[in-house]
């Protein structure tokens, strides 16, 4: 490993605030857990780090650490072995009462768990950080099709899920 400079130290550093809030709603959405979402962020920085030079290189930074963030949390999915359940229970706040955004957030996020890695991936690029389908083609490293379809079918199991049906029915009565 070669030693990096004081200049690309101070770049990483403001890469990493800067893009510290996306990546961290993102990882959120893929783990489902405040915790493990961190924890990702902070895997995902630290190798982006030691190979700051290459990323520095790459035409795309923020894509080539979505990668990075893409691929490691495949790694620690397929380690997982114990699964965790996310819970309702929030604790109470003095300003306004923000009840039922929490609870459609966790529901969709319950939603979201429950497809398969691949689709939860390419909808969450597509929908939730609002990339292109030939961004997330190149992100996830597959076809534009294979985008397509991924993300079809998991916006199909995210309509069908009782869940959320809940939720958007709720909402049509207010």
């Amino acid at each position: 490993m070669t030693r990096t400079s004081e200049a690309d130290e101070a770049e990483f550093r403001s890469f990493a605030v800067d893009r510290w809030p996306r990546l961290l709603r993102t990882a959120f959405l893929l783990t489902g857990n405040h915790h493990d979402a961190e924890d990702l962020v902070q895997t995902v920085l630290a190798k982006s780090y030691v190979q700051w030079r290459r990323v520095a290189q790459a035409s795309d930074r923020d894509a080539y650490v979505w990668r990075v963030m893409i691929n490691a949390h495949r790694d620690r999915v397929r380690g997982l072995r114990v699964f965790e359940w996310l819970t309702t229970r929030f604790p109470e706040r003095a300003d306004r009462d923000r009840t039922e955004d929490i609870l459609a957030r966790d529901v969709l996020a319950g939603a979201l768990q429950r497809l398969p890695v691949k689709q939860r991936a390419a909808v969450v690029l597509r929908y939730v950080e609002d990339r292109t389908e030939t961004e997330v083609a190149a992100l996830l490293g597959i076809r534009l099709g294979t985008v397509r379809s991924r993300s079809a079918r998991g916006l199909e199991k995210l309509r069908a899920d009782p869940a959320v049906g809940a939720l958007r029915h709720a909402g049509s009565r207010r």
